[in-house]
């Protein structure tokens, strides 16, 4: 591949001095793909679907332009809707260190941390509110977030909201916004649900795309949802059972997690080993040995004790915790369909 040459520098772009510097004190002087294309268009106010990864740099291609527009126009709010709240924490770092010096504060809006401080910098009228679909509805339903004076949306990550279930949340959010507004929408895939959702929700959009290293081909991937009132082990349970599921490697989240379900998994009957940083070397490779070797039919293991494996004709990657980054979930998946042979990857849906 030859290597990417920008078409601008940052100090090529048209925002404000302050703004400049900030970028210039984080090191940065040439813009990524994603940058060096979105800005101009982002800029002039166009709507834009941008097909990136994570880690592409598309947080700055959207913060930079967008803090521009506030620091022209005071009265301008920003609403930055994402799937988790890990990708939440880390844009308002990112906007934190662009906007260094300006005043402007941005409110983090996200579940599973207390919602009464984020109720208190809310009242404080944020120019940013970077959040996750179900904690924004519930703010909008307690009246404390008035989208009115919201005039711009980004809708990063959409492809993974979808996989998780909250497009109906973010139309509920949306709905709370002008209908005159600019909107940004960022994805890793495009697929028909997607395309329809940029159909309902943006006007005339400038498509960029800059993917790279993109989800493994020979991977079928799909969702399992789990109905209410029903215990995710017993669909689990149901699925090992099926003659296809022969070599599954099944990812959770913590270690303890991992173990539990293992030691569960093994009380139902099933041939399992586990796969975390609470096992020494020794046993871990054991464990390894065991599934390579097919002696164990399931490995559950956790993302860091999973990085780099290399195991042959895994049938079935189960994704049993969601995991947290978009890159997480590139790697899990492709640990199945190697050497051009397919796998199934599934994900469990709450």
């Amino acid at each position: 591949m030859r290597p990417f040459t920008p078409a601008h520098a940052f100090a090529d772009f048209d925002v404000d001095a302050r703004i400049k510097y900030n970028i210039a004190e984080k090191g940065y002087t040439t813009p990524t793909p994603i940058q060096d294309e979105a800005i101009p268009h982002i800029l002039k106010g166009r709507d834009v679907v941008g097909v990136a990864n994570t880690g592409t740099g598309k947080t700055g291609a959207f913060l930079i332009p967008l803090l521009n527009k506030v620091v022209k126009v005071r009265g301008e709010r920003v609403l930055i809707i994402v799937p988790t709240r890990e990708l939440a924490l880390q844009i308002d770092e990112e906007f934190k260190d662009f906007s260094r010096g300006s005043g402007f504060l941005s409110v983090c809006a996200v579940g599973g941390a207390n919602i009464n401080p984020q109720i208190r910098h809310m009242r404080q009228d944020p120019y940013f509110v970077i959040g996750t679909p179900g904690r924004l509805k519930d703010l909008l339903e307690r009246r404390v977030l008035d989208l009115s004076k919201f005039r711009t949306v980004v809708l990063d990550e959409a492809d993974r909201m979808l996989d998780m279930g909250f497009i109906r949340d973010v139309k509920f959010i949306l709905s709370h916004m002008p209908k005159e507004r600019h909107t940004l929408f960022f994805s890793a895939t495009l697929s028909r649900e997607i395309e329809a959702l940029i159909g309902d929700f943006l006007i005339d959009p400038v498509r960029i795309s800059v993917k790279t290293g993109d989800t493994a081909r020979g991977v079928h991937q799909d969702v399992v949802r789990v109905e209410r009132g029903r215990a995710k082990i017993d669909v689990l349970h149901e699925l090992l059972s099926q003659a296809e599921f022969v070599k599954v490697l099944v990812f959770g989240r913590t270690k303890h997690g991992v173990e539990k379900l293992a030691k569960h998994l093994t009380a139902r009957g099933f041939k399992v080993e586990s796969l975390h940083g609470n096992k020494n070397q020794n046993k871990r490779q054991k464990a390894l040995a065991l599934f390579k070797d097919e002696h164990v039919q399931v490995l559950v293991a956790t993302d860091v004790a999973a990085r780099g494996l290399d195991i042959e004709d895994v049938s079935h990657v189960i994704n049993y915790d969601t995991p947290t980054t978009y890159e997480d979930y590139v790697h899990r998946i492709g640990r199945t369909g190697r050497a051009g042979k397919r796998g199934k990857a599934l994900t469990f849906v709450e």
